[in-house]
């Protein structure tokens, strides 16, 4: 089998998934490959998603694990053989391949959870938003960069799942272009929160006591919740978290965030009075 020279995020979770189930087991790699009539290497390659895996091995290696949780082990087939090739593989050595494997969790996860701080968030975005984003970054973009970064993003708001961000009063004042560009922001905020599948909230700067969200995050929702997935930015590019301690952490926080903002109609008002005074 051909080897994949760069697993996408949504592969290397397959694999790190079989792992764990081996490790839970107290199998080395070894014995894995002789109950699967295999060797080390081919396991090795297969829990870091360089290789690819049969549902017929899926379900042996499970087996062999002693897995009896029928809808996680069917869950693994799915990611296993998935063969989807999404509008984000026209981006492939474009882009760095974090957006695509984003775009990817994104296309197959059951629902999102967003809490922004700074920003309003990127499916949220006007295009004079994004541009205005994005110019910002250093070193700065070449305008064919900046372009395809724009186009990726408008490409990824053709969502239709679930949707709920929680926004910080302070991503909505700050102003990352001009008055007009905030204003038309807040406006689109505003009509998109009246989407079925778009739930927008406020976190107002007037909460007494509120220090819980410290850092924007994006939350994905997977085919069952042991395969959520959190994604974070970080320094050195983005980071997308997955043990189970970290996801029950984020669930956590982000009911907490969810808890202290204001309702959906609270919230849409005040993006109107925001709007208004522009």
């Amino acid at each position: 089998m051909v080897l994949r020279r760069e697993p996408t995020a949504r592969q290397v979770r397959l694999g790190a998934e079989l792992r764990r189930l081996r490790e839970a087991a107290g199998l080395t790699a070894i014995e894995a490959a002789a109950l699967l009539g295999a060797n080390r290497v081919q396991i090795t390659q297969i829990e870091s998603g360089l290789s690819g895996v049969s549902e017929q091995r899926v379900r042996r290696l499970a087996s062999h694990y002693a897995c009896t949780d029928e809808k996680f082990i069917d869950a693994l087939v799915v990611m296993a053989t998935d063969r989807t090739r999404g509008w984000w593989e026209r981006y492939r050595g474009l882009l760095p391949t974090s957006f695509l494997d984003l775009s990817e969790l994104e296309h197959h996860a059951r629902f999102q959870r967003h809490v922004a701080i700074l920003y309003v968030p990127g499916l949220l975005q006007t295009e004079d938003y994004s541009r205005a984003v994005f110019s910002s970054r250093l070193p700065e973009l070449t305008d064919e960069e900046l372009e395809l970064r724009i186009q990726h993003r408008k490409a990824r708001q053709q969502f239709t799942t679930s949707y709920e961000a929680v926004i910080h009063e302070a991503a909505l004042r700050i102003r990352v272009s001009d008055r007009a560009t905030s204003r038309a922001q807040l406006t689109r905020l505003g009509e998109l929160s009246e989407a079925d599948h778009i739930t927008v909230r406020v976190i107002p700067f007037d909460l007494d006591g509120f220090a819980r969200a410290s850092s924007t995050m994006t939350y994905l929702g997977g085919l069952l919740p042991k395969l959520d997935t959190v994604v974070r930015d970080a320094l050195h590019g983005t980071a997308f978290i997955d043990s189970e301690a970290q996801l029950d952490t984020y669930r956590t926080s982000f009911r907490k965030v969810e808890h202290a903002s204001l309702d959906p109609e609270q919230s849409r008002e005040f993006i109107h009075r925001l709007t208004k005074d522009l």
